[in-house]
């Protein structure tokens, strides 16, 4: 089975900041250790019946400063097909956030960018200066990688908001919009509600991982509700499966075990083969652009 990772991250430790695998700095996470070291490519080890065809980059602190650095860094030591999302910073000038994508765009593998949303996500979503540069990705097609729990509804409809007023961005939820560990609480009705609303948007698409951010000792029976879910609400064409490898590592020894986890599950055993195919590769493919660096 070939598989495109649509989530993950590479470190290069010796070039780049990553402040936030300090342990002085947040997320205060007792295992961060586990990962605060570099990883390439040549740990993206799959072996038969699996092969990794391609991935998508996500940033990863890198230099938030000056985002380009890590593309650069990536294309010089990446052999694989791969495309990257950069970092941006919204709240900036529009002046400045137009300076970054005209940098990035003379990268081959710049796609999109990610402005981590998370805790802050009311606040920015409703901040003139955030909407007025996310114009300026919809202005330049971008993908627009957002980052939050789906929780809150006040949250959700000014996100709403913002994929209707920006046609041209294909908005990708991280991590499933974050499902929450008890199935059985109002937080994740709220999150089971907010998937249905953006999943009427043709620009929107969702990525399945991340799982370990939740509960780094997640059961099978939670990740198989989860993914029935996403897969009843968004459908096979706008569902994807990824890893967010390295941080997969804190719940599974090595990134081949992480996607025999995924592959082996009950959800995933029912699908069709297209429909396998389309979660693990051809979904990636679309919404990313690669049809032109894969054969």
């Amino acid at each position: 089975m070939k598989i495109i990772d649509p989530h993950l991250h590479l470190f290069d430790l010796e070039l780049g900041y990553y402040h936030w695998l300090s342990a002085e700095k947040p997320p205060f996470w007792p295992d961060k250790q586990h990962i605060n070291k570099s990883f390439d490519e040549t740990d993206l080890t799959l072996t038969a019946p699996y092969s990794l065809a391609g991935f998508v980059h996500i940033e990863a602190g890198f230099d938030n400063e000056q985002p380009w650095r890590e593309l650069a860094t990536l294309e010089q030591n990446c052999n694989k097909p791969f495309r990257a999302i950069a970092n941006i910073d919204l709240t900036l000038s529009s002046q400045h956030v137009n300076s970054v994508i005209e940098k990035l765009v003379e990268f081959r593998s710049f796609v999109g960018v990610r402005h981590l949303l998370d805790d802050q996500a009311l606040s920015l979503l409703t901040n003139q200066q955030v909407l007025d540069n996310i114009k300026i990705l919809n202005d330049n097609d971008l993908i627009f990688e957002v980052q939050l729990a789906l929780i809150e509804h006040a949250t959700v409809n000014n996100l709403c908001d913002v994929i209707l007023d920006n046609p041209e961005i294909s908005f990708i939820i991280n991590h499933a919009g974050f499902p929450p560990a008890d199935i059985y609480t109002i937080e994740w009705q709220r999150w089971q509600s907010n998937l249905t609303k953006l999943s009427f948007y043709p620009n929107v698409a969702i990525k399945c991982s991340g799982w370990e951010m939740t509960n780094r000792n997640y059961q099978a029976t939670w990740l198989n509700e989860n993914l029935s879910l996403i897969f009843t609400i968004f459908g096979a064409k706008n569902m994807m499966l990824a890893s967010n490898f390295p941080l997969c590592l804190f719940s599974h020894n090595n990134y081949q075990a992480y996607w025999q986890s995924i592959i082996s599950s009950d959800f995933f055993q029912t699908l069709t083969e297209k429909e396998k195919s389309a979660l693990c590769y051809d979904n990636a493919l679309s919404w990313y652009s690669m049809r032109g660096i894969l054969n």
